[in-house]
């Protein structure tokens, strides 16, 4: 496969599967205007900020402390910023744009049903702007936006020829996939460090975000506890958006690809390294800091592999370097 084409196809997947992380993080929070308190608001925003590794527009996040009214029009403010902000590379409305654009660039690798479901999405949701989803509920917004891009995962799953092109958009996905799962616990956990008020409600949504939550109380019921929240998000192989979950899929997927002429031995024991390191159990009663610098070196390894991953198959030796 052309290098240009495995590029296209891989930053697709992470592109679409941005999109959709993004929206189920602000559904959850536009959920929380409603009725929660602004010390609930305010952790929210700060673990969306932490999780995209940005800073706010503006005075500090969680400045307010009392005034309702101050926090709702802040928060006006920051989604924004995250959802249609087109100097912020990593907002929801870049992510859709940059993977419609992709796709418009490989349409030679793809399925019509593809382009068109894609296309049809843009059509009726990637024109708008903050205002007009702030008229009504603004999460239904996100909703409907997650939903088109869940529709797109099962429109490539039933309709594109499972090539190498297929699996590097497969591989995109599930690389963008479990960094964003990182991040986004890296930041949970930062967050309840910091505020010592952090309960149930906030462990609550982190499940609510990774589509966990009727998983957890199947397995352990209502009594919400840190670490088994952390163990099933981790390390669960049956929980579908689990960190072990995409690095497993992600480790087999890269080794079923041809063979590229950059380094890709180095690459496929990046991945194997990585399955294996998710894969060890915990140490015995270890401590949320503990779990967070097992998270920060896995976030290490993940970064890692993307590089090894572009160096393999796209920012190969173009005068043909032998494949190590």
């Amino acid at each position: 496969m052309l290098a240009r084409s495995a590029e296209g196809l891989y930053w697709l997947g992470r592109h679409i599967e941005r999109t959709e992380d993004l929206c189920r993080l602000l559904r959850e929070q536009m959920g929380a205007l409603v009725d929660r308190p602004v010390r609930e608001i305010n952790f929210g925003w700060r673990r969306i900020y932490d999780t995209l590794h940005r800073r706010p527009p503006g005075p500090a996040v969680g400045v307010a402390e009392s005034d309702d009214d101050y926090a709702l029009a802040d928060s006006y403010t920051l989604a924004d910023d995250v959802t249609f902000e087109r100097a912020n590379p990593g907002s929801v409305l870049n992510s859709f744009s940059n993977g419609r654009e992709n796709a418009r660039q490989m349409r030679h690798c793809i399925s019509g049903e593809m382009w068109t479901c894609l296309n049809l999405a843009w059509l009726r949701l990637g024109t708008r702007r903050i205002e007009d989803i702030w008229k009504a509920a603004p999460e239904s917004y996100y909703a409907e936006l997650a939903r088109e891009m869940n529709l797109f995962a099962g429109v490539v799953d039933t309709t594109l020829y499972r090539d190498d092109g297929w699996r590097f958009l497969q591989l995109g996905r599930l690389v963008e996939r479990a960094q964003f799962t990182i991040a986004l616990l890296l930041a949970h956990l930062e967050g309840v460090g910091a505020n010592p008020e952090a309960g149930d409600r906030e462990w609550a949504s982190l499940l609510w975000i990774c589509q966990a939550f009727d998983t957890y109380k199947g397995r352990y019921g209502v009594e919400i506890r840190p670490a088994r929240v952390l163990d099933l998000l981790v390390e669960d192989p049956r929980l579908p958006r689990s960190l072990c979950t995409a690095i497993d899929a992600a480790a087999a997927t890269l080794g079923a690809l041809a063979l590229g002429p950059g380094p890709c031995g180095a690459a496929r024991r990046c991945a194997g390294d990585l399955a294996s390191n998710v894969n060890q159990p915990w140490p015995s009663a270890p401590s949320l800091p503990d779990r967070a610098a097992r998270l920060r070196r896995l976030d290490g390894d993940c970064r890692a592999l993307h590089d090894l991953v572009m160096a393999a198959h796209v920012g190969y030796d173009t005068d043909g370097a032998p494949v190590r």
